[in-house]
């Protein structure tokens, strides 16, 4: 297992370096970070080049990526055009959206999970057809058309939450975003189980089970789930990474200054630094879920081995 996770992590070293200046040469080349500062006039010359100056623009764009990395493993993000430094945006950013995306996360285990279960032992039933046309619809109806129906049916018209999330974004405040946030990932976890459920419930390790007199729900925990739950955590562990850089429209939404939030502000004024160093960090955070997804294969089914 040792040797397995050292492996994995030195394969991540190129994956990241790779990530990272895929983005950033995608940030600086495609776009104009002095006209973005200097807003709808253009700026002078001789402001041009002291905004390059200052913010290292005038150098190619190879040393200012190897500039950065440098300053990257240092703990230096850079700083914003605004003057403030990228570690206290993320600083204020990410654990409101870390929070969101637990919320999200458990919405999708929970709920998911446990639909995609009944579901899945009770294939071709009402019950069964029911959940298929409602993942259906959550899947076909897009995020914001969600997350604003929501906000003025519960928040709005009902009164049973606020329609904005307070700037310090507690766990409560977060459900229904993070319902929001969840609901396609939802979906598709539902119609996963089911057909991981439906699929080996007729492999022969479950008929043995039965055969030997085992109580159903130890059939159903201990054999059928852990199996069937392999290609669920696969997508779940994915999906962190995808809610946490994916929250743009809810947060907008529901007025959280998480890191979508911070990412849509640096796009709209073109603040490389913002862009790159968030990316960054979310570059890790689909890393790491993605070697804990693989650490949890053995886990799940003890005939995996990693040497």
């Amino acid at each position: 297992m040792g040797r397995y996770v050292i492996r994995r992590l030195l394969q991540m070293i190129p994956v990241f370096f790779g990530a990272t200046l895929l983005i950033f040469l995608m940030v600086n080349v495609m776009g104009d970070p002095i006209a973005g500062l200097c807003g709808d006039k253009a700026c002078d010359p001789a402001t041009a080049a002291q905004l390059e100056k200052e913010f290292g623009l005038d150098k190619p764009v190879w040393q200012q990526y190897l500039t950065y990395m440098g300053n990257v493993f240092t703990g230096d993000f850079g700083t914003a055009f605004n003057g403030q430094k990228v570690t206290e945006l993320m600083s204020t950013a990410f654990p409101v959206t870390i929070r969101l995306t637990i919320v999200a996360v458990l919405f999708e285990i929970v709920i998911g999970i446990s639909l995609g279960v009944v579901t899945g032992l009770r294939r071709g039933r009402p019950v069964d057809t029911v959940v298929l046309m409602l993942t259906l619809i959550v899947i076909a109806i897009p995020v914001f058309v969600t997350g604003l129906l929501l906000q003025l049916l519960v928040g709005v018209e009902w009164g049973v939450i606020k329609p904005t999330v307070s700037p310090e974004a507690p766990f409560n405040e977060l459900l229904i975003p993070g319902l929001v946030l969840a609901s396609v990932s939802l979906a598709y976890v539902t119609r996963l189980t089911r057909t991981s459920i439906a699929e080996n419930s007729r492999a022969d390790y479950v008929r043995t089970a039965v055969a030997k007199g085992l109580p159903r729900r130890r059939v159903i925990v201990k054999h059928l789930l852990r199996n069937s739950l392999i290609p669920v955590v696969t997508f779940i562990g994915t999906d962190v990474g995808a809610l946490m850089g994916g929250a743009i429209v809810t947060e907008r939404i529901f007025n959280i200054h998480g890191v979508g939030y911070q990412l849509y502000q640096g796009i709209l004024r073109q603040s490389t630094q913002t862009v790159v160093g968030f990316v960054t960090v979310l570059v890790l955070v689909f890393l790491l879920a993605n070697l804990i997804v693989d650490l949890l294969y053995a886990v799940l089914d003890p005939r995996i081995r990693y040497a």
